[in-house]
């Protein structure tokens, strides 16, 4: 891998986090809105597909930037939040029993989705809050 496919990878990565984060969003507004189609087959497979190609694409970026989880604070801050993301998108998705349930979890989930998106462009384990400085 050569750091000249940095860019590419790096437009790849972009944009699997903006189709991810859309099809989240779908799919969190027709489950709070009680429509079967938000866990439809297709939709989770198409799901899995593009966060499968984000997690690739940002392991191949670690790889070239040098920059690894657990040694550089804003990458560990971005896996950690990461999880949580997974698990409230999970509690939003299937899990939650109640309409209020859903928002909840659907907001939080997406308010992290945001949170993790400001460690990736501000390179801080604070992200956003970098700014409030």
């Amino acid at each position: 891998m050569l750091a000249s496919d940095y860019s590419r990878i790096l437009r790849l990565h972009v944009s699997c986090v903006v189709a991810s984060g859309a099809l989240f969003t779908l799919r969190g507004v027709l489950r709070i809105a009680d429509q079967a189609i938000a866990n439809h087959r297709a939709a989770r497979i198409t799901s899995y597909v593009i966060d499968s190609t984000l997690l690739v694409a940002a392991i191949l970026l670690t790889l070239i930037l040098h920059q690894y989880p657990f040694r550089n604070a804003w990458l560990t801050a971005k896996v950690l939040w990461l999880v949580v993301y997974i698990a409230l998108g999970f509690i939003a998705l299937k899990r939650a029993q109640t309409r209020i349930g859903r928002i909840v979890a659907f907001a939080a989930a997406l308010a992290t989705f945001g949170f993790i998106i400001g460690v990736a462009l501000t390179h801080q384990a604070t992200g956003w809050l970098t700014l409030l400085h």
